[in-house]
């Protein structure tokens, strides 16, 4: 017995065997997290099988290069190597359950944001159970250490560690070939990053995280002007004429872009304990003079807020990994919603109370054509005025209200909330509505910055109210992206009060607000299927802009030629026929899964193949900056070099913007502030 427990030992005594135990334990670890951190949706036996190897390949080839050397160094190597990989299992584990996606080189890149979008949340993403991926390094450090398991010393001849590395490669090459047989085209065609971790792994869908933000990078390099032949054929294929029934029914007007912060349509009419979470802007839904929109998606991908910002002021599609307004805001070439109006005479500025750099705003927003940003170093600051990702909404919607008053009308007024983001944070003075009871702590205080931003919301309609800015203004109101990820299925399936929730049920809970309000407008509740792509051919044919020339891939939601195939940024999609969830098709009215019959099949693959032949139009824009060869006529290519967005010079170029065009609400009141018409309630203001 002895002898046999002695041979046992032996093996892991040699450099051969403690190199396979680390692999084992890695992969083990990395199969464990797979099934209890992700959602990655493995369906029959194969699938099952390739998740469970799909490690080995990539960890075979990685800890493989301390094999390379000799004596203790070796060892210290595969330690390393095992806290990398084990740091990179951490990290993504941390970041899908905040945003359902694994980290990509394009977000790592824009690292600071990573770091804003997490840092400010992390003991509330953080769970215990995170740290095991840590687990097996320490055990084996503490067995080194007790001499337990001796350090070979031995050379580990160079040929074996190269067989082992040629045998790696092989071993990858065989994974993919077995993945292709059970989903083709898996790194050809657009799909969701978790169909790749869960084909071929972690360290694969980095390698090919890099290799995609390199060739975007190269992209641009050999763009040519030839290029926007293709764009400007399918974009006049698929252009909608406006309805004459609405067409130029805002023109004139002022147009505020109000950002509902992770905001879900979910929350319209919803009651908590008999009480509506969101009483205002129910009222402002079901106006007589808005037109609310009930089947609006959101769109984005890992850019998120940038993503929706980038769709509704654009009409280009995020990119599949990583923020176009992050990697291509400062060097692109646009025509955003703010440069077009400029040129036509409205004043365009945009407000946010956080710091100028989150998804590089400040220089994004020059590229824009945006004249002003007021961003959070504009704003009065005290610890009790900001909570979580920056002002409170109460507050910043205040403190705006000072600026919006000097601005010369008409303008172009986008206005970002924070107190509706995640981890949901509020203070007790500010919270007067009870949570949900899901269990889920991320979830159940949901409502209650809901339930704030509502109020706050209120307070500023009145101000509008009473300066007049409501009835010549045109008010649009959008929900960014979701606020509860689809990690939580559970709590998701009590707030529906259903018993299951499907990947269809996921799917709609994707809608968001998009609701439009002018006085004289004919409102009512609108059942076109659109999304955030579609907002800026809709509100300039409101302002009576005809605008068929600028490149757009929406289409104007209330034109009878309007597009409604919902594309999401994964190749999934919606619409009023059809909803496509990876392979799975449901029937978009009932939900009903079906298995597609042949014409239902040839119907499907047409929508597919269209939009992905719009995704990757919209990403050749981006990446190539093509708009740099195209100008349209009667627009000009905005020099980010006009603007500064420095406190002093910002509000010296305002009060130059006055005198030169006394068009103010201020200026309409004698030159006398407007100020004492806005009433809050905020605490920390009495």
């Amino acid at each position: 017995m002895s002898e046999k427990k002695k041979h046992f030992g032996s093996i892991f005594n040699t450099t051969w065997g403690f190199y396979l135990l680390v692999v084992f334990l890695f992969c083990l670890k990395t199969y464990i997290a797979y099934q209890t951190k992700f959602t990655l949706g493995t369906k029959g036996s194969l699938q099952e099988f390739i998740l469970a190897i799909n490690a080995i390949p990539a960890a075979l080839l990685t800890f493989g290069i301390a094999l390379y050397f000799n004596g203790k160094l070796k060892y210290w190597l595969l330690m390393i190597v095992d806290f990398i990989e084990s740091t990179w299992i951490f990290a993504n584990i941390v970041y899908y359950r905040e945003f359902s996606d694994f980290l990509s080189m394009g977000i790592i890149k824009g690292s600071g944001n990573v770091q804003n979008n997490l840092g400010k949340s992390l003991m509330e993403i953080l769970h215990a159970s995170d740290f095991f991926v840590y687990i097996d390094i320490v055990i084996l450090i503490i067995l080194l250490i007790a001499r337990v398991i001796k350090v070979d010393h031995r050379p580990f001849k160079k040929w074996k560690a190269f067989a082992v590395s040629l045998a790696s490669f092989a071993l990858m090459g065989g994974e993919y070939a077995l993945a292709s047989t059970d989903r083709s085209g898996l790194l050809t065609r657009t799909f969701d990053n978790n169909y790749i971790v869960k084909y071929l792994g972690l360290n694969e869908y980095a390698a090919f995280s890099a290799y995609q933000t390199q060739k975007e990078s190269a992209t641009r390099s050999q763009a040519k002007a030839s290029d926007m032949n293709s764009i400007l054929k399918y974009l006049k294929n698929n252009r909608a004429a406006s309805n004459i029934k609405y067409f130029g029914k805002a023109k004139g007007k002022n147009v505020f872009i109000i950002h509902l912060e992770s905001f879900q349509q979910f929350l319209i009419d919803y009651k908590v304990n008999g009480k509506e979470v969101t009483p205002t802007l129910n009222k402002f839904y079901h106006n007589k003079n808005t037109i609310g929109f009930d089947n609006f998606y959101n769109q984005v991908a890992q850019g998120k807020t940038s993503d929706a910002e980038m769709m509704l002021e654009n009409s280009l599609y995020g990119l599949p990994q990583g923020s176009a307004m992050t990697t291509y805001g400062s060097q692109n070439t646009f025509q955003a919603a703010p440069a077009i109006l400029d040129q036509k005479g409205y004043t365009t500025a945009a407000f946010h109370g956080d710091v100028p750099s989150f998804w590089n705003r400040d220089s994004t927003y020059k590229s824009w054509g945006y004249e002003y940003f007021f961003s959070s170093e504009y704003y009065k600051t005290k610890p009790s005025y900001s909570v979580g990702y920056g002002l409170k909404d109460k507050i910043f919607f205040k403190d705006s209200a000072n600026y919006l008053q000097q601005l010369p009308q008409p303008f172009y007024a986008k206005l970002i909330t924070l107190t509706n983001h995640y981890p949901y944070e509020l203070d007790k003075q500010n919270i007067d509505f009870p949570a949900t009871k899901t269990g889920d702590k991320t979830v159940d205080p949901y409502v209650q910055t809901a339930h704030y931003l509502d109020e706050a919301f209120a307070e500023f309609m009145q101000y509008l109210k009473k300066t007049g800015l409501m009835d010549n203004s045109m008010i649009v109101l959008y929900g960014d992206h979701y606020g509860i990820s689809n990690n939580h299925r559970p709590a998701i399936a009590q707030l529906l009060h259903k018993k299951t929730i499907t990947s269809y049920d996921l799917a709609q809970f994707q809608k968001v607000p998009f609701m439009i309000y002018s006085k004289g407008l004919k409102g009512g509740i609108n059942h076109t299927y659109g999304g955030e792509i579609d907002v800026l051919p809709t509100l300039l044919h409101l302002l009576g802009d005809k605008n068929n020339n600028t490149i757009q891939f929406g289409t104007d939601l209330l034109s009878k030629q309007h597009d409604q195939r919902v594309a999401f940024r994964n190749g999934d999609f919606v619409t009023p026929k059809y909803t496509k969830v990876g392979s799975t098709v449901y029937l978009t009215k009932t939900g009903k899964k079906i298995t597609p019959t042949t014409s239902q099949q040839k119907e499907i693959n047409s929508i597919q193949n269209h939009i992905t032949t719009e995704l990757s139009l919209s990403d050749r824009v981006i990446y190539g900056d093509l708009l740099r060869f195209y100008t349209p006529k009667g627009f000009k290519p905005v020099d980010s070099k006009d603007f500064t967005y420095k406190y002093t010079n910002a509000l010296d170029n305002l009060k130059k913007s006055q005198k030169e065009n006394p068009t103010s609400i201020e200026a309409e009141n004698s030159g006398k502030s407007t100020m004492n018409l806005y009433k809050t309630d905020a605490p920390e203001l009495k």
